[in-house]
């Protein structure tokens, strides 16, 4: 098990402000894609390994 696995819920929170930074930039315009996005990175960490 890896450093972000071990950490999943942490890195969760960094995903979702990355992505609310990304809607703030961009003004919610791409909100679906950021969405999709951020529950694949979520998926592939907890698949790692």
């Amino acid at each position: 098990m890896d450093l972000a696995q071990q950490n999943a819920d942490k890195v969760d929170t960094v995903i979702d402000k990355a992505g609310d930074i990304v809607d703030q930039k961009t003004g919610g315009k791409f909100a679906g894609q950021v969405d999709a996005a951020q529950d694949a990175a979520k998926k592939a960490i907890r698949e790692e390994g």
